[in-house]
């Protein structure tokens, strides 16, 4: 899957919360945003490549397995890596309890998506996940205690529009698994707010909790859809998890390159690469209302994107949450 659309308002919204102490970075050079901006484009097109890896393997694996195979690499990866920078301190979360219910969100994401991917197209599926944004703005409310205003609820409108374009839920070739990555949705959401209640765990602690514990959900499912996958199928497990892994990597680096805000609207591109890629491994073309509504999706997102940024900039008088960089990346470290 694909990071979507809700970079900065993960990073920026604001919660009638008590905030850690804060640690004064230094302000992006315009050099280092630019390459903060190739970073996250190149990015989306690795995670658009491993959900065209996901989808082929959906089309003779069970979507389960396949999720599962994805963390197999990931979880391997990143535990390897947590290890080596960080030791055994990366092991032990501060807040397990929150730790866990994110992992379990962010493993429920990923096998929404590709269990949707079984039945639609990679643009469609990526297009209908990009309404996450809409459940981080209702999300926010309850768990947050934020205060949402009328544009950005005006924004979360729209882009759920642009979801209905794409869905054409009342047209005769609507399908119930076009519900399958809105769940998905829902469930990146939660962990996206979840993950901004942990501003004060080191973020490789995040990724191995994610990493080991999604595995585990998933290997509890496996053993009653697995199917003994072929030299050929093993192959292409490995270059899909290679691929979203190395998409989180230049994601990680790009934020720490520029502010999250600067870079959220080029998370858009994801919508093109998918569009695209899809049409050369599958020959298959986006519709009209495809096309409009991820159109719709972008506009409402670039909107929310800007108000964030002008709102980070604006003097706050009061201690706000916020969520650093490394925090928002973690949120995809699973797709």
């Amino acid at each position: 899957m694909s990071p979507p659309p809700s970079i900065a308002s993960v990073e920026t919204a604001e919660a009638v919360v008590v905030s850690p102490p804060r640690i004064r970075l230094p302000l992006p050079s315009a050099d280092n945003t630019s390459l903060a901006i190739g970073l996250v484009v190149a990015s989306t097109a690795f995670f658009a490549a491993g959900d065209v890896t996901a989808k082929h393997l959906a089309a003779t694996l069970p979507g389960a397995q396949v999720a599962w195979m994805r963390y197999v690499v990931f979880a391997t990866i990143m535990l390897v890596g947590a290890l080596a920078v960080s030791g055994p301190r990366a092991l032990r979360p501060k807040r397990p309890g929150l730790q866990a219910l994110r992992a379990i969100a962010v493993a429920g994401s990923a096998l929404f998506f590709i269990l949707g991917l079984k039945s639609l197209d990679v643009a469609q599926a990526t297009a209908i996940h990009f309404m996450s944004p809409v459940f981080i703005t209702a999300l926010s409310i309850p768990l947050l205690g934020e205060r949402v205003g009328a544009s950005r609820w005006a924004a979360a409108a729209a882009g759920f529009l642009g979801v209905l374009l794409v869905v054409q839920p009342f047209d005769a070739r609507f399908t119930l698994a076009a519900l399958l990555p809105a769940c998905g949705a829902l469930s990146w959401a939660l962990g996206a707010v979840v993950t901004r209640k942990m501003a004060d765990e080191r973020p490789e602690t995040t990724l191995v909790c994610s990493a080991v514990i999604g595995l585990a959900l998933l290997s509890a499912l496996v053993p009653f859809v697995w199917r003994t996958p072929n030299a050929h199928e093993i192959g292409v497990a490995v270059a899909m998890g290679a691929l979203s892994t190395a998409g989180h990597g230049l994601l990680v680096l790009a934020f720490r390159k520029a502010a999250a805000s600067a870079l959220a609207p080029f998370s858009y591109v994801q919508l093109l690469f998918a569009g695209v890629m899809s049409y050369i491994v599958f020959a298959r073309v986006p519709d009209v209302w495809t096309i409009v509504g991820c159109a719709v999706i972008a506009a409402s997102g670039l909107y929310t994107a800007r108000r964030e940024r002008a709102s980070a900039k604006a003097p706050k008088v009061s201690s706000r949450f916020a969520v650093e960089p490394h925090a928002i990346a973690d949120t995809e470290a699973a797709r």
